[in-house]
């Protein structure tokens, strides 16, 4: 059996998304490996251990293991300051391969930091690395501004040592040639996918019962970690431009990186002016496979990110029958189509928010059209045929010598 070695070094696909750094990332690699190894690739990632207790190796299942790599303290540790421990992890990554029987045949890295130790153990061991970088620096730079100058420059050399780029859509391909000077030939489109076991139609009422809703009014709904790249603001300033005053809004998430907790506090003082902090219901972070009873419970999912490069959010709402009003940014505009699944916002004014939910809240068979129409989309993306797209991948980089670096 082939074997994959996936670096995720600052945050494990065993981890809650939703809580800290977990999100799209942690499903990613979780639902990546669990398909690769069905298709026939052992997949072994390699983490950072943040737990004493966490113990050395973890079996997920039959040809899919968790390995955690001591670096640093064994606790959660800053984003902001993993980069001085990629040298500790990349050493740690590198004793486990070498005492392994069967060496892998590919180093997978994702996010830059993983990218920074993919790059060295690329060398070390000859290698093929295949990099997937989730959000870019200097794409987020133009949404935020606040990227440091470090984490792209490091992309840069990750890009150009990596023999495939992994992009979710065609404008992250666009993205990685006209920001970072990527080979096109290097660049393979590979969308992730949706667990269709979990994520799939079901009836409004029961799920709503079963979340303990009301049964009638309009339901809002925001998942995602609270940071403000992700705009739950926008999302509460949404529900207070709406002419329903028996809509609530389910802000289902947890804070994450430095400016968490105080966005999270910003929130509840911006649900306290604009008069909706009683229609508000901020909701801890939820095991990944829940999240469909609360899409199946919204008439709406609101994505309003200022940068998202899938929007693995707005595609597991849809595979549920749930239209998505979005940012249009990054992803998201090829997650969402617009007009058919549900509707993509130019700007960030809550009015041109309010306008789509609106016209779905008046229009119930509009509505059920963007729904049928969402599921009829998201049926197009599934874990199995990313892993078997990967799987040939692999296999051609196997057979062939591992780029040099630029």
């Amino acid at each position: 059996m082939p074997t994959l070695a996936v670096l995720s070094l600052h945050t494990s696909p065993l981890a809650q998304p939703g809580l800290g750094d977990g999100g799209g990332m942690n499903v990613y690699v979780r639902s990546l490996g669990s398909a690769l190894a069905r298709a026939g690739i052992a997949c072994d990632v390699y983490t950072r251990a943040e737990h004493a207790e966490l113990p050395d190796v973890v079996g997920v299942e039959p040809g899919f293991r968790v390995h955690h790599v001591a670096a640093g303290p064994r606790r959660p540790v800053a984003k902001e300051d993993l980069p001085a421990l990629v040298d500790e992890f990349t050493a740690g990554v590198l004793r486990r391969l070498e005492e392994t029987v069967e060496p892998p045949d590919a180093i997978h890295a994702n996010y830059w930091l993983s990218g920074v130790a993919g790059h060295t153990l690329k060398h070390t061991l000859e290698l093929p690395l295949v990099s997937t970088f989730h959000t870019l620096a200097r794409v987020k730079a133009e949404a935020t501004g606040d990227e440091p100058a470090r984490r792209a420059r490091a992309e840069a050399e990750i890009v150009g040592c990596s023999d495939v780029i992994l992009a979710a859509t065609a404008e992250e391909a666009v993205q990685l040639q006209q920001l970072y000077d990527a080979p096109p030939d290097r660049i393979e489109i590979v969308p992730p996918g949706v667990d269709h076991h979990h994520f799939s139609p079901g009836d409004r009422g029961p799920a709503r019962a079963a979340l303990g809703l009301p049964a009638d009014g309009p339901v809002l709904l925001f998942v995602g970690r609270i940071q403000p790249l992700k705009g739950a603001d926008v999302a509460v300033e949404t529900l207070a431009a709406l002419d329903h005053d028996d809509a609530i809004l389910l802000v289902v998430g947890g804070p994450s990186g430095p400016d968490g907790d105080a966005e999270l506090a910003r929130l509840h003082h911006l649900a306290d002016v604009l008069d909706v902090a009683d229609r508000v219901r901020f909701v801890p972070p939820q095991p990944h496979d829940r999240l469909a009873t609360w899409y199946r419970a919204a008439d709406v999912c609101l994505v309003p990110s200022r940068s998202e490069s899938f929007g693995l959010v707005a595609l597991e709402a849809a595979a549920c029958g749930t239209p998505v009003v979005a940012a249009a940014v990054g992803g998201l505009r090829t997650t969402v189509d617009h007009g058919r699944t549900g509707f993509l916002v130019e700007t960030r004014d809550p009015g041109d928010y309010a306008a789509p939910v609106t016209e779905l809240l008046a229009d119930p068979s509009r509505a059920a059209e963007l729904r049928a129409n969402a599921v009829a989309r998201a049926a197009q993306f599934s874990w199995a045929t990313t892993a078997a797209r990967l799987r040939r991948l692999y296999a051609d980089l196997a057979a062939r010598r591992p780029v040099e670096c630029r």
